[in-house]
């Protein structure tokens, strides 16, 4: 393949990731992703050392989407847990 094909490629593997940042990101489905990435490197025998860059890089961003989707889960709890306490304290 092409050199310029591949780097195109790669290019939308990495803004695709880079704009679930953007999204309700839905981490079941995220959980899911990183779980093959995981099979992937338990199925290989020998592991082609580019594909598993490629598999790492973007189970890495993976991992950091979902680390601020769960803060942010987090936070809605908190506050939620904190209207909830200042509604009992009202009564």
């Amino acid at each position: 393949m092409d050199h310029s094909v591949l780097m195109l490629k790669k290019l939308l593997k990495i803004y695709n990731i880079k704009n679930m940042a953007d999204k309700s990101i839905n981490l079941k489905e995220s959980m899911k992703k990183l779980n093959t990435i995981v099979a992937w490197f338990e199925a290989q025998e020998e592991i082609d050392v580019e594909a598993g860059l490629e598999k790492v890089k973007e189970g890495a961003a993976l991992v950091k989407v979902c680390k601020k989707r769960l803060s942010e889960i987090e936070n809605e709890f908190e506050q939620i847990q904190r209207g909830v306490e200042s509604d009992n304290s009202k009564n």
